[in-house]
């Protein structure tokens, strides 16, 4: 058995940052996708999986080809994994654009994103895994007070059953978020988790997408926005997470991806005039210090030895 690089952690650690910087942008586009086009949010998630599917397919095979290798042979456990991702990618995908069309991008984000990591910590402790340790519990709790800080809960007028239903739906994106982490992980190095991941959430959408009567666009904006959704915050951003994961615990990935709602954030002060209040601030200091932290205490830790 070879011994670990070095820098196989950090180099983890880094791709975890990069996709969490490019899911960011997902919002964004959805919102130009939105003013551009008759699309609703499950005809954007359907359109995000589809077209990451088929990216994620071209560069499989093409690196296929330039490797000349072989498929790496799946047992049931791994088999199991592939089929929690793909169902966690497409519960999760639907069950976050039904939060926001429901609540609202704010209580749909805060809770999305913030009781991920709760869940995953959870997971990964009722799997074996062990606690997580003490700076990884700090850096989750300053992540989550960034989180509601930069975000904000405004229900406005309506906090009834609406903001209700939102919050329970987006309950269920961040467990299928969870479900991704935590089964994604486990996958073996040379299987292509995220094209399995996506090409299967697309499949089990579909029949939801259609039996809702799925729309499709012409407009150029659109399409080409479509086509950049599909291509970098799903198959790109995807595809680094999960080779990530591979050197990452899954409860320090999940405070890693708590910067895409501070790049959203960003992307939405730069480019549709929102304003930063000093709290909001305040909160992407503590998430950028948190994400920091734990590159940190990464970069301190020992390499293992071979065979371990």
């Amino acid at each position: 058995m070879s011994t670990p690089s070095p820098t196989a952690p950090r180099h983890g650690f880094v791709l975890v940052v990069l996709a969490a910087l490019c899911w960011g942008t997902a919002g964004f586009s959805g919102s130009l996708v939105t003013r551009h086009s008759d699309l609703g949010p499950l005809d954007i998630a359907w359109h995000r999986m589809a077209i990451g599917a088929v990216v994620l397919s071209a560069g499989f095979a093409l690196f296929r080809r330039r490797r000349g290798g072989t498929a790496a042979p799946l047992d049931r456990g791994t088999w199991v994994r592939l089929g929690l991702v793909a169902a966690g990618l497409a519960a999760y995908q639907l069950a976050y654009f039904a939060a926001v069309a429901t609540a609202g991008v704010s209580i749909a984000t805060l809770v999305a994103l913030g009781l991920a990591p709760l869940l995953i910590a959870l997971g990964a402790t009722a799997l074996g895994h062990g606690r997580p340790d003490r700076a990884t519990v700090v850096a989750l709790v300053a992540a989550l007070v960034g989180l509601v800080l930069l975000v904000g809960v405004s229900a406005g007028a309506d906090t009834g059953t609406t903001i209700v239903l939102g919050a329970l739906t987006a309950v269920g994106s961040a467990l299928g978020y969870a479900v991704v982490t935590l089964a994604g992980g486990g996958v073996p190095a040379g299987i292509p988790v995220t094209l399995v991941g996506f090409a299967g959430g697309a499949l089990l959408l579909t029949p939801v997408a259609l039996a809702a009567g799925l729309r499709f666009t012409a407009d150029p904006v659109a399409l080409g926005v479509l086509l950049y959704l599909g291509a970098v915050p799903s198959a790109l951003a995807y595809g680094m997470f999960f080779t990530g994961l591979r050197t990452v615990p899954g409860a320090v990935a999940a405070i890693v991806t708590l910067l895409e709602p501070l790049t959203a954030t960003a992307l939405a002060t730069a480019f549709l005039g929102e304003r930063l209040s000093p709290a909001a601030l305040a909160g992407g200091v503590l998430v950028l210090a948190a994400v920091a932290g734990l590159y940190l205490q990464r970069l301190r830790q020992p390499v293992p030895a071979a065979g371990a």
